[in-house]
């Protein structure tokens, strides 16, 4: 049986590298991932994300652009550890695009566990600063990033549909023989 994938690309298309989730999504229409893998840009849309990892899924890939302390453009792979539903604290945030608040969110809206949830991050080049309202568009470190995010995805997306608890690789060449 074959595990039940989403490819969730998170970030705001108006801040320049915060894009890098988006512009994944859209180059993945030129190079597609299996058709049993749900791949959608969720953009700034948390409250929609939230709900879609309530929708059975054994793992969820968000691709988001992540202050590391990296070099531009580097890719990591993270599993953040899973809210739990009975700590109390503020309530959850429905709107925004903060993955770990829309995990919150998800975790309180289910009555069933989330899924396994990874985050394919790259370290992002160019931020806006506090006073830019719009910066569209990507830095060219990052538009590199976004190939090899694709081809990273490439490489994941069987690991994880064959065993959605397996720790996949981010290049062809950490692909067991």
């Amino acid at each position: 049986m074959t595990a039940r994938l989403l490819v969730a690309g998170v970030g705001n298309i108006f801040l320049a590298d915060d894009a890098f989730g988006p512009e994944v999504i859209r180059a993945l229409d030129r190079r597609p991932l299996p058709p049993e893998v749900r791949v959608r840009d969720f953009g700034i849309r948390g409250m929609d994300l939230a709900y879609e990892l309530l929708g059975g899924y054994d793992t969820a890939v968000l691709v988001d652009a992540a202050v590391r302390g990296h070099r531009p453009g580097t890719l990591s792979l993270i599993e953040p550890e899973l809210p739990d539903r009975s700590t109390g604290g503020a309530p959850p945030e429905a709107h925004g695009m903060d993955p770990a608040k829309v995990l919150t969110l998800a975790t309180h809206l289910g009555d069933e566990p989330l899924p396994r949830v990874l985050v394919l991050a790259c370290e992002p080049e160019v931020r806006p600063r506090g006073d830019e309202d719009i910066a569209p568009g990507v830095s060219a470190t990052v538009r590199e990033a976004v190939e090899q995010a694709v081809a990273a995805l490439h490489t994941m997306v069987p690991v994880l549909l064959a065993d959605p608890a397996a720790t996949p690789p981010l290049t062809p060449a950490a692909m067991p023989r």
